[in-house]
C-alpha cells in the first residue's frame, strides 16, 4: 500500500510549512468526503516568548488536543506532552479500519523516532492497505527511513504534488501493487 512523506523544503525548516500543508490537504479531502484518519496540528503563538502551542486535531472531526506543554518562556528544547500525544495515538486508533481512504500523520518526529507515538499506527494501516501520507523533519528522517525500510515516497510538499500522488494511488489496484 501506498506510503508517502514529505518534508520541509526552507533551509532551515519554516515552522508550520509541513502542518499547514497537510492542514489544507486533509480539508480538502474531507469537503470531498473521502475517509480520513489521523492528524493534523496547528500552532498558535505564545505572547511575550518564541514558543508556540501545538493542537493536533484528530480526523475527521476532532477532538483538539493540545499536544504541548508550557515549560516556562525560557525553556529551550521539546515541548512535546507525551502524555497528550499518546492520547492522541488512542483517538486515531479509534478510527483507523481497513475502510479509512488515507490516514494523514503530521509528524514523525522525535517520540516516533524513538518507537513510540504514532509508529504502530502506521504498520497497522498499511497491514490494512489504507494509503499513509506523513509529515518528517529533517532531524527524524533517518530513523524514519529505517522505519519504512525504503518503501515511503518522498514528495514535494504542495499541494498539486499531494493531490496529484493521491489520485494516482487510486488508480492502482492491489494485483498491479503486487507486480
Amino acid at each position: 500500500m501506498p506510503l508517502a512523506y514529505v518534508i520541509a523544503q526552507h533551509p532551515t525548516g519554516h515552522p508550520g510549512e509541513i502542518d499547514q500543508i497537510l492542514t489544507d490537504f486533509a480539508a480538502h479531502h474531507l469537503s470531498i468526503g473521502t475517509n480520513l484518519a489521523g492528524i493534523v496540528q496547528s500552532n498558535t503563538a505564545c505572547i511575550g516568548t518564541h514558543h508556540c502551542d501545538m493542537d493536533a486535531r484528530v480526523l475527521p472531526d476532532g477532538p483538539v488536543i493540545r499536544i504541548s506543554q508550557s515549560l516556562g518562556s525560557a525553556a529551550r528544547g521539546c515541548r512535546l506532552d507525551p502524555a497528550a500525544l499518546e492520547q492522541t495515538v488512542a483517538e486515531v486508533a479509534r478510527r483507523l479500519s481497513s475502510d479509512t481512504g488515507l490516514l494523514i500523520i503530521n509528524k514523525f518526529g522525535k517520540h516516533e523516532a524513538e518507537g513510540h507515538g504514532f509508529r504502530e499506527l502506521i504498520a497497522e494501516a498499511m497491514s490494512l492497505d489504507v494509503p499513509v501520507l506523513v509529515g518528517v523533519n529533517k532531524t527524524n528522517l533517518a530513523a524514519f527511513l529505517e522505519f519504512t525500510g525504503g518503501c515511503a515516497m518522498p514528495l514535494t510538499p504542495d499541494s498539486h504534488t499531494l493531490l496529484a500522488w493521491f489520485d494516482n494511488i487510486g488508480k492502482i489496484t492491489p494485483a498491479m501493487a503486487g507486480q
